[in-house]
């Protein structure tokens, strides 16, 4: 590979608590400008390429105004594969996590286009038929994000919040869920992001973004990355059902989610299973 996707990024211990009390940390520099310029272009091709939406920005749905997306990038393409299938980042996933091992769920691709609509605030882990909170999301943006692009913000310690988690995203999330953040005095974190820099947040972090108000896409690459021993739970809503046929197809609710779809990308050395 060009560029070491695997190599270890150190964390400390200060920065594992802020992870646990906040339910999300920004790294910096984990991506040199360089791979993120190589391993980019070829999503952001493949984003264009793939990406099935061709209403204008005026006639789609608040959701649809948010951002182009598209999934399982890693299947279509080789070196968009080696990004998703880095060490790096899931080796971070793990440890942040604090479990042994863990699976991807799906990577995704958002492009949020110029004059691209705010991301209505929401968790994640709605729209997942996952049993544990064990799961979290690397948000790799493949350029710096000002403020003007609408750089993803997040409620600090809204991952033990239930009100709200029953909301996919939507006019009515933005509107509940922002007002309930403030009710509780949740610290809302929106500063832009450095290139190289990414962050993860829990599947039940509440976070929203703003809209693109700049003349460039805001080109981000995420990967979602789950415990290795990750089981199914009986989907609850449509959107969870859909997830569970497309993206880990014939797992069975209360068993590891171990298809072909979701291979383990990293393990602790000390505990890999033994075949």
């Amino acid at each position: 590979m060009p560029f070491d996707l695997d190599r270890p990024y150190p964390l400390r211990d200060a920065q594992l608590e802020q992870f646990r009390h906040d339910g999300f940390i920004r790294l910096k520099r984990v991506f040199s400008p360089e791979a993120l310029r190589l391993y980019g272009e070829e999503i952001t091709r493949l984003t264009i390429a793939l990406n099935t939406q061709t209403r204008p920005l005026e006639e789609r749905s608040t959701y649809d105004r948010a951002f182009l997306q598209v999934m399982n990038l890693w299947e279509h393409d080789a070196r968009v594969r080696e990004f998703v299938f880095g060490r790096r980042l899931a080796q971070l996933a793990a440890t942040l996590l604090q479990v042994d091992g863990v699976r991807l769920y799906h990577d995704q691709s958002l492009y949020k286009e110029p004059g691209g609509g705010i991301t209505p605030a929401h968790a994640d882990q709605y729209y997942w038929p996952l049993a544990s909170d064990r799961c979290i999301t690397a948000w790799v943006p493949l350029q710096a994000v000002p403020r003007e692009m609408g750089p993803l913000a997040f409620y600090a310690g809204s991952q033990h919040v239930e009100f709200g988690r029953a909301l996919g995203i939507s006019d009515e999330s933005e509107r509940e869920i922002t007002a309930n953040m403030e009710a509780h005095g949740f610290p809302v974190s929106d500063a832009p992001f450095e290139l190289g820099e990414v962050s993860f947040h829990l599947g039940w972090t509440f976070h929203r973004a703003g809209a693109n108000r700049s003349s460039q896409p805001r080109s981000v690459m995420t990967m979602i990355y789950m415990d290795r021993d990750m089981r199914l739970k009986a989907p609850e809503n449509d959107m969870q059902r859909q997830d569970h046929a497309t993206w880990c197809p014939g797992a069975r609710a209360g068993e590891v989610i171990d298809t072909p779809k979701n291979p383990v990308l990293f393990e602790h050395p000390a505990r890999r299973r033994v075949a």
